[in-house]
C-alpha cells in the first residue's frame, strides 16, 4: 500500500483537494481526501507542492506512424497526405514496432495512462500489451470503391477475429474504424453503421474535405484519381462533413470524431444532439494548415470534447497535457477547468474505459503529476501553465 501526498490532487470529478492524499493499492486507488493522520498505513510518497492528476487520456493518435517523425513535415493537408502514403510504403513491421515503443515510452512519462490509437498494420499490439497504456486500438478500414464495401469488410471481420485473445487481458481493445468520408465510400459507412460502427473517423478536418463533400470538386478529386480511383463517381451531396456522416448513420454514442476543425452551428447542434465525442487534435492542425476547431462554440453547443496528439508524422509529441495548452492559449475565455477534464475523464468516456479519467476509490492507480517550486494556488491552472507532467504508475 503506498500513499501519495501533493499540494493538490484533482479527482476532476469532484472538487480539487489542497493537500490532498491517495491512497493506491495492488493498482487500485483505494482512497482519495485530505491529507490527515487517520489514512491507512503504507509507504509515504510526498509528490511536493504541485498538482496530481488522473493519468491522461489521448484519444486519437497513429502510434504506428511514430517512425515517421521528421520524415513527412508540416505541409498544406493534401500535399502532406501524398508525401505520408509515399513515405509508408517502404515500411517493414520491424520499423513501425521499434518506432512505437519509444512512443509509447514517451507518452507513459509524460503523463499519458491511456490511448484511443488509430492502426491499418495492428504490428504494434503486443508492444502496447506490455506497456503501461491501456488501449483502445481503431482498426481502420480504407475503401472507395463501393463495389468492394461488402469484401472489405468482411476482411476486417476476420482480421479482428483471429487476434490473440490474451489481447484484453493486458488492456487492450480492438474496434473497427473508417479513415475519413473522402477515403471510404458512403456505402462502407453505411455497412459498418448497420454493425453498430465506426468507432472512429478523421472528420471535418480540412477544408479540401469540406469542399469535395460539398460539390465533388477540389484537391481529392485528383488524388482520388492518382489512386486508381478517379473511375468512381462522387457527385457531391451539397452538405458539410458532419451533415454527410449523419446522412450515412455512423453518427452515435460510441463514435470519436478526430478534428472537427470544419464545423458550424448546425453541425454542433447535430454533434451535441447524437452525443458522439470530438477529438481536438490543435498542434496537429495547425502545423497541416487547417486552423484551429471553433472550440467556444463546441463547449456552448454541449459538444463532448476529449483531446488527441495525432501522430509524430503532423505533431511535435505525444505530451496530451501541450495540446491542452495550445487550446488554452487560443481560446483562453474556455474555463482550465474543462480543458483538464477533456485531456482525463473526457477522453476516458469518449473510449469507455470507466476506471480511468478520475481520481476516485476502484479506479486506476496512474496518473498525472505537474510539479511546481511553490504554492500553487490554481491547480487547473497550473496544469496548463505549461510545465511538463510526469507520469506515475501503480500496477
Amino acid at each position: 500500500m503506498k500513499r501519495l501526498r501533493a499540494g493538490w490532487v484533482v479527482p476532476v470529478d469532484a472538487p480539487p483537494i489542497r493537500n490532498g492524499r491517495v491512497v493506491v493499492d495492488r493498482g487500485r486507488v483505494v482512497r482519495v481526501g485530505p491529507d490527515d493522520a487517520d489514512a491507512p498505513r503504507g509507504t509515504a510518497i510526498d509528490l511536493g507542492s504541485g498538482v496530481l492528476l488522473p493519468g491522461l487520456v489521448n484519444a486519437h493518435t497513429h502510434l504506428e506512424l511514430s517512425h515517421l517523425a521528421g520524415v513527412v513535415g508540416p505541409a498544406p493537408f493534401v500535399p502532406w497526405v501524398r508525401a505520408l502514403i509515399a513515405a509508408r510504403a517502404g515500411e517493414t513491421p520491424e520499423q513501425v514496432r521499434g518506432a512505437a515503443r519509444l512512443a509509447i515510452a514517451a507518452a507513459c512519462t509524460s503523463g499519458t495512462a491511456a490511448v484511443g490509437d488509430v492502426s491499418n498494420g495492428l504490428y504494434h499490439l503486443p508492444d502496447l500489451a506490455a506497456s503501461h497504456l491501456r488501449a483502445v486500438v481503431f482498426h481502420e478500414l480504407i475503401g472507395w470503391d463501393p463495389e468492394r464495401a461488402e469484401s472489405s469488410l468482411a476482411w476486417a471481420r476476420a482480421r479482428l477475429a483471429d487476434l490473440p485473445a490474451e489481447l484484453a487481458a493486458h488492456g487492450v481493445e480492438v474496434r473497427p474504424a473508417a479513415h475519413a468520408p473522402y477515403s471510404v465510400s458512403p456505402k462502407l459507412l453505411a455497412l459498418m453503421a448497420a454493425e453498430g460502427g465506426p468507432a472512429s473517423i478523421h472528420l471535418a478536418e480540412s477544408a479540401a474535405e469540406t469542399r469535395f463533400l460539398l460539390d465533388g470538386g477540389g484537391e481529392f478529386v485528383e488524388f482520388l484519381a492518382e489512386r486508381g480511383l478517379g473511375h468512381v463517381p462522387f457527385a457531391g451531396g451539397a452538405r458539410s462533413p458532419v451533415a454527410h456522416a449523419g446522412a450515412c448513420g455512423i453518427l452515435h454514442p460510441g463514435l470519436v470524431i478526430a478534428h472537427g476543425v470544419q464545423t458550424d452551428a448546425t453541425d454542433h447542434a447535430r454533434l451535441a444532439e447524437c452525443g458522439v465525442h470530438v477529438a481536438l487534435c490543435a498542434r496537429s492542425n495547425l502545423a497541416l494548415g487547417n486552423g484551429l476547431p471553433p472550440l467556444p462554440a463546441l463547449v456552448a453547443a454541449g459538444v463532448r470534447i476529449c483531446l488527441g496528439t495525432d501522430s509524430l508524422a503532423s505533431a511535435p509529441s505525444l505530451d496530451l497535457l501541450a495540446e491542452a495548452v495550445e487550446l488554452h492559449r487560443a481560446f483562453p475565455q474556455v474555463p482550465a477547468e474543462f480543458l483538464v477534464h477533456a485531456a482525463t475523464l473526457g477522453g476516458a468516456t469518449a473510449l469507455g474505459l470507466a476506471d480511468h479519467g478520475r481520481i476516485a476509490k476502484g479506479t486506476r492507480a496512474a496518473f498525472a503529476y505537474v510539479a511546481a517550486d511553490g504554492e500553487v494556488v490554481d491547480p487547473f491552472h497550473h496544469a496548463l501553465s505549461g510545465a511538463s507532467a510526469t507520469g506515475l504508475f501503480f500496477e
